[in-house]
């Protein structure tokens, strides 16, 4: 049996920036229906990131053998890169080369409150990413577009691998129906 964990979900760019100020000195609330907003943000940084980007990152600390799927636009050479020089296998990382990879930008004011964009990009592909015949002792169905999420979800229970059934950040896209499909297939919900 394979030792591989399948991490199904992002693989993305985390921009984060700092605003050494507090956002309720700038969003007053009876102005609330004409926002517009500016941020002086001296502290920056690009991270890379994504659900199934973390979890193989934090699963081959722990001396796992994760196989991230995901799809990324051709300005991520540098993350795959970064993930096979940690030893983590890429091939099912899906260069789209006429889309961006997914894109969060994350503004953290003092009082830790967060404002956050999201481009998803490549990853409105992801259900693309056909993961059957592949073999895994394990899998993950993480945070990802919702087609993404359900066709990782039924390739895997058709071939008989377990998975976590991580919801996350993606709840918004499910309604009651879509939790009790995936229930049926997940042998674990987080």
């Amino acid at each position: 049996m394979s030792d591989k964990v399948l991490v199904c979900g992002s693989v993305a760019f985390d921009t984060i920036a700092v605003f050494e100020g507090h956002f309720k000195d700038h969003i007053l609330a009876d102005s609330i229906q004409s926002l517009s907003v500016s941020f002086f943000v001296p502290s920056l940084r690009k991270e890379y990131g994504g659900c199934a980007g973390n979890i193989a990152y934090n699963l081959r600390l722990l001396g796992g053998n994760p196989l991230p799927v995901g799809t990324v636009g051709s300005d991520a050479s540098d993350y795959v890169v970064y993930m096979q020089q940690l030893g983590i296998d890429t091939s099912l990382v899906r260069v789209l080369p006429d889309m961006y990879t997914p894109q969060c930008f994350i503004t953290t004011d003092l009082d830790n409150n967060q404002i956050a964009s999201f481009h998803p990009g490549a990853m409105l592909k992801s259900a693309e990413n056909d993961i059957s015949g592949q073999e895994a002792a394990w899998g993950i169905v993480a945070p990802d577009s919702k087609d993404g999420m359900f066709a990782h979800a039924t390739r895997m229970h058709e071939a008989g691998i377990p998975f976590v059934f991580d919801l996350g950040q993606a709840m918004p896209l499910f309604a009651g129906e879509d939790i009790l499909r995936m229930l049926k297939m997940a042998s674990i919900l987080c």
